[in-house]
């Protein structure tokens, strides 16, 4: 789930006006090896078990830095950060070449999940900078862990350096968690619309919109197939009165405890749900393999009372699913780049500091 590491990560835990060239192509093509100058070899960091591994680079140094998802050409990654004195997430692009990270929010409220499109001449996240300028309030932790699901989040465009900031969503409730399908014809975001959390998508200009889930519960951090046919998301579901009366009288506050939650799938038009895990925790953060056959993501289902959360790989038929990460700590937003090559994933390891959160390339086999 984003922002199961802290409140400021706004899970999720993936973008496009004109059709996307094939990234399978460009990245073949270019040959492009997406370790930037700046990177640091970190192999001494690969865990026992972590055989999916061949190396590994650590690409942020401090701070919390979090949902770092690849362009379509696999050259740069957009993230969100805690830095440049902002005490709450903003939105940065990061050049695979050289390192450069530029800031491309408006450094005003807070920020999550950022995502390429348009052939990368534009990116998208989710912002409440039009609720107030400060970071919005944090939630009151005294009823347990708690999201805030923040009425002024909506959706924003820019050029990938910050400029041309256009509004997507206008709704007076939460817009947040948006993601595209490769083709460049759909996003796909998480809203808070009639007394219920769920999936929708539309296109970029608004039209379009279809509401993909209308089960009672939270339903959030979808992304599409690389073919586009299908969506994974992480939900919430139950049919016990107390449970669902729980939920509600949170999400009254705008609020969401996210302490169990599975991975489901779906045709992309929301037909034909099922679920794939079942398991203790939460699971979230899902991502398609390059052949949609298998899901990666992120749960703390061996320990779902910790923080320990561990990157997993299951079927979308579902079955056990196989660890690949084993640190003791957070590791979560798995993303493969274009070719299946590498895989950029957020982690709590190598940290300086006790929960500092930093980006990490592993290059997969």
């Amino acid at each position: 789930m984003k922002r199961i590491l802290s409140m400021v990560v706004l899970a999720g835990f993936a973008a496009v006006l004109v059709a996307a060239a094939p990234a399978k192509k460009a990245d073949k093509a270019s040959g492009f090896r997406p370790v930037p100058a700046t990177a640091v070899a970190q192999d001494s960091l690969i865990r026992p078990g972590e055989s999916h591994f061949a190396h590994l680079y650590q690409v942020t140094f401090g701070g919390q830095n979090a949902e770092a998802y690849w362009s379509n050409d696999g050259t740069k990654l957009i993230f969100q950060s805690q830095r440049d004195g902002h005490t709450c997430d903003q939105e940065y692009v990061m050049d695979m070449k050289t390192g450069k990270v530029d800031m491309v929010s408006t450094g005003k409220g807070r920020t999550t999940c950022g995502y390429f499109y348009d052939h990368d001449q534009r990116v998208l996240w989710a912002s409440t900078h039009l609720g107030g300028e400060a970071c919005p309030p944090n939630p009151d932790m005294s009823q347990g862990y708690v999201w805030p699901v923040y009425e002024s989040f909506e959706i924003f465009t820019s050029k990938p350096d910050g400029s041309d900031l256009q509004q997507l969503t206008h709704h007076p409730g939460y817009d947040a968690e948006g993601t595209m399908s490769l083709d460049g014809q759909w996003l796909i975001f998480t809203s808070k619309r009639e007394n219920d959390i769920d999936l929708y998508k539309m296109h970029m200009d608004g039209t379009g919109l279809q509401r993909l889930t209308d089960a009672p519960g939270y339903d959030g951090g979808a992304y599409f197939s690389h073919d586009g046919k299908h969506i994974v998301w992480r939900t919430y579901r139950t049919t016990d009165s107390t449970a669902l009366a729980k939920f509600h009288r949170l999400l009254d506050q705008n609020l969401v405890m996210p302490t169990k939650m599975d991975l489901w799938v779906a045709d992309a038009d929301g037909k034909n749900q099922r679920q794939v895990t079942d398991k203790p925790g939460a699971s979230f953060a899902p991502y398609y393999t390059l052949d949609d056959q298998s899901i990666i993501y992120a749960s703390n289902w061996e320990s779902p009372r910790s923080r320990n959360f561990d990157l997993y790989l299951v079927p979308v038929a579902g079955g056990e699913p196989v660890a690949v990460t084993r640190d003791t700590g957070f590791d979560g937003f798995p993303m493969f780049n274009p070719n299946g090559k590498w895989l950029a994933f957020c982690s709590n390891r190598g940290a300086k500091v006790q929960g500092e959160t930093n980006i990490y390339l592993a290059e997969w086999r």
